[in-house]
């Protein structure tokens, strides 16, 4: 498996983002970052829970890194070894008339 991490700056913050405003059942709000769910927030009104989201944002300055896997089989290094090979299309015409048998 291949991995590559790409940084991107403290400031590369979009600068809206998707907030989940919920009543509690005590009466404050709590406001929570779709798309970083541990990011939450409560106070006693919508505006004071947002701020108070925004102020802990600021507080911990995450890092956000894009995470790309490229996913490997293991054989996949052997793909395609042996396409230079002259013998390799008599070897692709004997397991084609080898399959036509079963067929």
């Amino acid at each position: 498996m291949n991995l590559s991490v790409k940084n991107y700056k403290k400031r590369a913050f979009k600068p809206s983002s998707k907030v989940v405003i919920e009543n509690q059942l005590d009466g404050t709000v709590k406001a929570t970052l779709l798309s970083l769910p541990d990011y939450q927030a409560n106070g006693k009104t919508k505006e004071e829970a947002l701020n108070n989201l925004i102020q802990l944002l600021q507080e911990r300055q995450p890092e956000i890194v894009m995470l790309e896997i490229k996913p490997s089989h293991p054989w996949q290094k052997f793909a395609g070894m042996h396409k230079d090979n002259p013998l390799f299309e008599e070897v692709l015409k004997y397991i084609a008339d080898e399959r036509s048998q079963f067929e």
